[in-house]
C-alpha cells in the first residue's frame, strides 16, 4: 500500500502502491500520515512522494468512502487533514513525483510538497471537486492560491478544472516536466543541490519560506472537518458521487 525506497543521502521515497489506481482510502491515508511523521525522526534528510507510471493517485477512494458513517468520515478527514498538515510543517524538503494522472485528493497531496516534477504527456492534475459536489476546504484553497495566484486559483477551483501537464507548468501548479519514467529520477536530482547546502541554514531558512503554509494547520480544532462532512453528506454531493460510483461500475462492466 505504501512502499518505502532508500536513496543515497538519506532522502525516502513514500511510493504509494495501491492498485490499481491509488485511491486514497482510510487506510493509505492514516499509512501515509504516520511515515510522514516519523521520517525525520528515523534520519531522513528529504522524501519523495511517488506513485506509479501514468498514474500518481486517482484522488479520494469514493466506493469506499461512501460506505462510512460520520464518525468513520469524520475519522479520514482527520486524518487526511492531518497528512496536508505533516507534509506543510515538515521539517525536511518533501517533493512530489507526479508520475502521471492527479485529480483532487492526488493533487493535493503534491501542491503542499516543497516541489512538483510531473509526467510530461496527455496526464491530467488539478482541484475538480466542484465536479462531483465537492468543497474544496479553504486550508487547500489557500494553498493553491499560494502557487497560482489568487485570480487564477479561483478560476480553476470554481470550475474544478483539470489541466494537462503543460498546462499546469504554465499556471504554476508544477515545476517541472519530464519523460514518465524520469519523474522520480528527477525529483530526486532536485533534492541533491539542497542536500549539499549547509544544513542548518537551508531547513531554517526553508522553514520561514513556508511558514505561511505551516500556519493553515496551527489550530487543528479550527480545521473545517464539520462543514465538509455537513456537505459530504448533503444530497447534492451523495446524489452526484453515487452517480459517479455508478459510471465507474458501468465502465468496469463494458
Amino acid at each position: 500500500m505504501l512502499e518505502r525506497i532508500e536513496h543515497d543521502r538519506g532522502i525516502l521515497e513514500l511510493r504509494l502502491a495501491r492498485p490499481p489506481v491509488n485511491a486514497l482510502n482510510p487506510a493509505l491515508i492514516s499509512s501515509l500520515k504516520r511515515a510522514i511523521d516519523e521520517a525525520p525522526n528515523d534520519g531522513a534528510a528529504a522524501l519523495v512522494l511517488s506513485g506509479s507510471p501514468g498514474l500518481f493517485s486517482a484522488g479520494l477512494d469514493i466506493p469506499a468512502l461512501l460506505q462510512l458513517d460520520r464518525d468513520a468520515m469524520r475519522a479520514f478527514w482527520n486524518d487526511f487533514f492531518g497528512v496536508c498538515a505533516a507534509l506543510a510543517r515538515s521539517p525536511i524538503p518533501v517533493v512530489a513525483a507526479v508520475t502521471g494522472h492527479s485529480p483532487a485528493g492526488g493533487a493535493v497531496l503534491a501542491i503542499f510538497c516543497d516541489y512538483r516534477v510531473m509526467a510530461r504527456g496527455e496526464f491530467r492534475i488539478g482541484l475538480n471537486e466542484v465536479q462531483v459536489g465537492l468543497i474544496v476546504p479553504d486550508c487547500i484553497q489557500a494553498a493553491l492560491r499560494r502557487l497560482v495566484g489568487t485570480y487564477r486559483a479561483e478560476r480553476l477551483l470554481v470550475a474544478g478544472a483539470m489541466l494537462d501537464a503543460e498546462d499546469a507548468l504554465a499556471a504554476g501548479l508544477v515545476d517541472e516536466l519530464t519523460g514518465v519514467d524520469q519523474v522520480p529520477t528527477r525529483a530526486l536530482a532536485w533534492l541533491e543541490p539542497l542536500l549539499r547546502s549547509p544544513r542548518h541554514a537551508m531547513l531554517e531558512t526553508r522553514a520561514m519560506a513556508r511558514a505561511d503554509l505551516a500556519r493553515l494547520f496551527e489550530d487543528p480544532a479550527s480545521l473545517p472537518v464539520e462543514e465538509f462532512l455537513d456537505g459530504w453528506f448533503g444530497p447534492e454531493a451523495q446524489t452526484t458521487l453515487h452517480a459517479l460510483v455508478e459510471r465507474l461500475r458501468s465502465k468496469k462492466s463494458a
